[in-house]
């Protein structure tokens, strides 16, 4: 009788347990986007627009007020901005010290607007992007003491303890669209709240005074650097599209498997996909770097710089930012003549050239064949 009452027992725990059964199915609905994951120190930026009920001449007297704070609206180098010449330079000057190999620079804040050819004196066309730098000014300067106590991450460079963070803002816009802690941020700068803000590593005997305004004459034709900006976003793409696979034979054959990856692994005791195989998955909207980018030509005007090639990241109208380049044989040997930065005079304000070009770019200004007359060329006979 017991023997029969456990079978029964078995037999129920063996129905409960088939019964309780999951099998887990690996599947997707939608594909992994890259996330955005914003520092501790980070201060929400838009807020919400509604209906303030103003009347129109509470919105005169508002648009007055920002005015005489902050100046008025202008276009300064072909943009649309505010004429910040009153409000800047409301704090002390930061002591910076004399240049040295190994001394990091600030950076600058540009907008990709296009892809321009040029010819060099030997005949040769080569392609170039212009990089506008908008309204970059100096926000804060954080020493390295504070900067590394600040820091949760771990270090990933070798001597980063040594370099202090220069904050630079640019496009100035109105600080009506803007929360009340993102324009905190700008207080004591005297700026006007931008609509970019980015932070460079920098040496202390580099430090700026916030407030300071920043310009492409930051660098010269000649010099190296870095572009760095958000790649083009493609979304979910295939191997082909993705790492450039040639993908499968048309015919002969293949069915279903024309522009697929083919085998990812191997069979036996090693068998499975290892890390870093190239698949299918998301494709673009990543931080990439162009190193090493030569400067042909500075235009003074609009602020415009023309870097040799055309792979640099994002599309137009994008943000990329600038510094001098890391690459060890490019470093920086001389003493920049702009150090720590590019800092204009009133006396050279309208003597500057529209145009700085690289001395092996051909400027069409200049006469390209010259032809003698036959009277010179006799008397050299």
């Amino acid at each position: 009788m017991n023997s029969f009452s456990s079978i029964k027992t078995l037999l129920s725990c063996s129905s409960l347990r088939s019964s309780t059964f999951l099998q887990q199915v690996r599947h997707k609905k939608y594909p992994l986007q890259p996330k955005i994951q914003n520092p501790i120190w980070f201060a929400k930026k838009e807020r919400a627009t509604f209906d303030e009920q103003l009347t129109k001449e509470n919105q005169a007297f508002v648009k007055e007020m920002v005015y005489a704070k902050y100046g008025p609206p202008a276009i300064i180098h072909g943009v649309e901005t505010l004429d910040l010449s009153r409000s800047l330079l409301k704090q002390e000057p930061v002591v910076s010290g004399e240049w040295t190999p190994g001394i990091r620079r600030t950076g600058l804040i540009a907008r990709k607007i296009g892809v321009y050819p040029m010819w060099m004196k030997d005949g040769k066309k080569v392609a170039t992007t212009l990089l506008q730098v908008v309204d970059n000014y100096v926000i804060k300067y954080i020493s390295p003491e504070e900067y590394q106590a600040s820091r949760k991450a771990p270090r990933r460079y070798k001597n980063e303890g040594k370099w202090g963070c220069l904050v630079v803002g640019a496009e100035c816009c109105d600080p009506q669209k803007f929360t009340k802690e993102y324009c905190g941020l700008f207080k004591d700068s005297g700026v006007a709240p931008t609509k970019i803000l980015s932070r460079f590593l920098v040496s202390p005997e580099a430090a700026i005074q916030p407030g300071t305004s920043l310009s492409p004459l930051h660098f010269k034709v000649g010099d190296h650097i870095d572009v760095f900006g958000i790649s083009k976003e493609r979304g979910f793409q295939g191997v082909m599209k993705r790492w450039g696979f040639k993908g499968m034979p048309a015919t002969h054959g293949v069915t279903k498997t024309h522009r697929r990856g083919g085998n990812i692994g191997q069979g036996g005791n090693k068998g499975r996909v290892f890390p870093g195989t190239k698949m299918p998955g998301w494709m673009g909207g990543r931080r990439r770097t162009l190193r090493g980018c030569q400067i042909l030509r500075i235009n003074t005007k609009f602020n415009v710089i023309f870097v040799k090639g055309q792979s640099v990241p994002g599309g137009q109208n994008s943000v990329v930012f600038l510094h001098d380049t890391l690459l060890p044989l490019k470093w920086r040997k001389t003493s920049p003549e702009a150090f720590p930065t590019y800092f204009p005079n009133l006396q050279e304000g309208d003597s500057l050239p529209v145009d700085i070009y690289h001395e092996s770019v051909h400027n069409f200004s200049d006469p390209s064949i010259m032809y003698e007359d036959e009277e010179v060329k006799d008397a050299k006979k």
